[in-house]
């Protein structure tokens, strides 16, 4: 009965056409990335963030995606069972950070907030490289996995919040190209440059340059004033 009365309510719409003006595929592509640059270019905490974000992606994805099974390997001495288990802490981790943060009201300095969550939660990489023990690095990939799914639910948040709804789909593709651009640039120059210099160097460059990143782009965008002046919570 519901399904008669919903087509019966659908059919005149069915019968209003509505003419819009075509326009070629590519170009309107070109000029939604153009759209996207120009608004990210004028506002500083989305530039900020998404620099950042796009260092962040080249130092640490590399070195999680392909050495860390060979971490686990040679270091501990475990195989595919020992693997399974260091994900799965980052995984839970992940769902334990996105759970909380979604549970209670965004802090007062999100901005803030958000970018040391990516880049001090990027300290526990250190110990990767140089333990031999698979319960540290559960626990560091655990944290790990918390503090970046934490920062994410804001970032999420923010883009709902702070970008004008017009806008917003160019920049969740802004969003989308810096971890498509940067991940597999990551992924390839991770092999060679752990070969060359060893695990434990990578993972301690990994765990380490991400918090001056992270400083660095909170004092040059000025995020501490900007968060201020625009307060998320109702």
């Amino acid at each position: 009965m519901l399904a008669v009365a919903g087509v019966a309510f659908l059919r005149p719409m069915a019968l209003r056409r509505e003419v819009v003006p075509s326009q070629h595929p590519v170009r309107g592509v070109f000029v939604d990335l153009r759209d996207g640059f120009r608004y990210m270019g004028r506002t500083p905490w989305l530039l900020g963030t998404l620099l950042f974000a796009s260092l962040l992606i080249l130092v640490i994805m590399g070195p999680i995606e392909v050495l860390l099974p060979f971490a686990v390997r040679d270091q501990t001495g475990g195989g595919a069972g020992a693997f399974a288990v260091a994900l799965a802490a980052f995984g839970i981790g992940g769902a334990a950070g996105s759970i909380l943060v979604a549970s209670f009201p965004l802090p007062r300095r999100y901005l803030t907030v958000m970018l040391l969550l990516w880049g001090a939660g990027s300290a526990p990489l250190a110990v990767i490289g140089l333990t031999s023990q698979l319960w540290a690095m559960v626990i560091a990939l655990f944290v790990v996995g918390f503090t970046f799914s934490a920062a994410t639910v804001i970032w999420g948040t923010l883009l709902q919040r702070r970008v004008p709804p017009e806008m917003l789909g160019r920049v969740s593709s802004l969003d989308f190209f810096v971890s498509l651009a940067f991940m597999p640039i990551s992924m390839a120059i991770a092999g060679p440059v752990g070969e060359a210099v060893g695990i434990a160097p990578v993972f301690l460059v990994a765990g380490i340059v991400p918090i001056p990143l992270a400083i660095i782009a909170i004092l040059a965008a000025r995020m501490p004033r900007d968060e201020l002046a625009n307060p998320l919570r109702s």
